[in-house]
């Protein structure tokens, strides 16, 4: 059974960093696509981040500059560091694995499983 846990969400003020963890269960991480996705209440999900390997990361081009996505495979955890905050990156993060319909591994994408989120408020 896939299981992924995210943590590391919170409230901080614009301009400030967090950083997600998303550990793993029943499932090797090495060479799947895994993504952060957010979502807010009445909008629709929007993909931030993908990776498979090193030097595969894709990002929309609102976070670029600002989040890097990278695996710890010793871990099994997923990460986003997420700097320079604004108010627009307020949302539930989730992490997600695997690709639901096939195609490159990229934020656009739609994925197979998901944990259950975890909370990122930031204030102006």
């Amino acid at each position: 059974q896939v299981q992924l846990v995210e943590s590391g969400g919170g409230s901080v003020q614009a301009g400030g960093s967090l950083r997600l963890s998303c550990v793993t269960a029943g499932v090797t991480m090495g060479s799947a696509c895994m993504a952060w996705v957010r979502q807010n209440p009445g909008k629709e999900r929007e993909g931030v981040a993908t990776i498979v390997h090193l030097g595969s990361e894709r990002y929309v081009d609102s976070v670029k500059g600002r989040f890097t996505i990278s695996k710890d495979l010793a871990k099994n955890t997923l990460y986003l560091q997420m700097n320079n905050l604004n108010p627009d990156d307020t949302a539930m993060y989730y992490c997600a694995l695997g690709l639901r319909r096939g195609g490159p591994c990229q934020p656009q994408n739609d994925f197979l499983y998901w944990g259950q989120g975890t909370q990122v408020t930031v204030s102006s």
